[in-house]
């Protein structure tokens, strides 16, 4: 079977006969470019490089992550779980298919037991997510799904919710309907639904410091109606605007309706990218990022083993490169012994 061409965003019929300014690049290849009129980067004025009063935060939240006990008191000899939180993406790319399950190799749980730099002394790493778990089933603290979580993720390994400080949350929503620029475009509802989902988060995890943000792979290829371009890419400004909003509230602006209260003072995590998912097909990104036929099932929505497996390795190196993470995520150096004075 041949496989097909990738359908750019600017090609994608969602998209045809819209106003001077739609832009298709990837938003960390946008920059201060504008698509519909909403600047590029993954952080404010159209950088990817993170504010420095919000990196300093991050810095402090991921200090604070330590091994706890399973009532959630610091101990030498206790637990960093990190949770996945999501939809079938996220369970394939994060561990496996079904769900309790042995993660597969090529995902990024996989992988990251297979690097010695990862830490073997305390973090422990719980898929989560769910097939079929859209935003709507995440974004309330009585969503079924944190139960299953805490029953057949978190108990079975003797674990607890107390013992949950980092996420990695990576969201969608079936079938949308509405694109940018449009106030009522899926979008918009997106962050309203992230908002709600970090919040709810913690509640069942009172400890939860970090919670890393992904959106969308690319959807050109996909073959239904589930999550397409142009709103697999435009989930990235959902995730773009909720960080914002949390960075504008920190330095005094008003809460905004969509995204609720974040700060990260006064109960909620601190909020960050993690790793950029999307990039146009074959037209590669400014870092070489790219998505093939191959990368994706039959449907062109869910990615393939070799798209679980680019997605798992995108994570990992973030996470050994995040300066919030390095504390918790790392194997611990040894102390250097001085050397002996003569």
């Amino acid at each position: 079977m041949h496989e097909h061409a990738p359908r750019s965003l600017c090609s994608h019929p969602l998209l045809l006969g819209r106003a001077v300014g739609t832009d298709p690049s990837s938003l960390t290849d946008l920059g201060p470019g504008l698509y519909h009129g909403f600047s590029g980067g993954l952080y404010e004025n159209g950088l990817n490089v993170m504010p420095s009063d919000h990196s300093a935060a991050g810095l402090a939240a991921g200090a604070a992550v330590k091994p706890v006990d399973v009532e959630g008191r610091p101990s030498p000899g206790g637990r960093v779980v990190m949770l996945s939180i999501g939809m079938s993406n996220t369970t394939q790319e994060f561990c496996a298919q079904q769900n309790p399950a042995p993660c597969t190799t090529w995902s990024f749980v996989g992988q990251a037991l297979a690097d010695p730099a990862v830490n073997r002394t305390a973090l422990v790493l719980v898929n989560g997510a769910r097939g079929g778990q859209a935003a709507d089933a995440w974004d309330a603290a009585d969503e079924r799904n944190y139960d299953s979580i805490r029953e057949q993720n978190l108990q079975p390994a003797g674990l607890t919710e107390a013992q949950v400080q980092v996420a990695w949350v990576k969201l969608a929503n079936r079938q949308p309907k509405v694109a940018l620029p449009l106030e009522t475009a899926d979008a918009w509802q997106l962050v309203e639904q992230l908002g709600n989902t970090v919040r709810a988060m913690k509640q069942h995890y009172p400890n939860l410091r970090i919670v890393y943000l992904s959106s969308r792979i690319y959807a050109g290829y996909a073959t239904s109606v589930l999550n397409p371009e142009p709103y697999a890419y435009e989930s990235g400004f959902a995730a773009k605007w909720l960080v914002q909003a949390q960075i504008d509230q920190v330095r005094g602006s008003t809460v905004t309706a969509r995204a609720g209260n974040l700060d990260y003072r006064s109960g909620a995590p601190w909020i960050s990218w993690g790793p950029y998912l999307w990039a146009d097909g074959l037209n590669a990104r400014s870092d070489g990022l790219t998505w093939e036929r191959s990368n994706l099932q039959s449907d062109g929505t869910h990615p393939s083993q070799s798209g679980q497996q680019k997605v798992g390795s995108l994570l990992l190196t973030f996470l050994k490169n995040e300066p919030s993470a390095k504390s918790w995520f790392l194997e611990p150096r040894p102390p250097r012994r001085r050397a002996a004075q003569k």
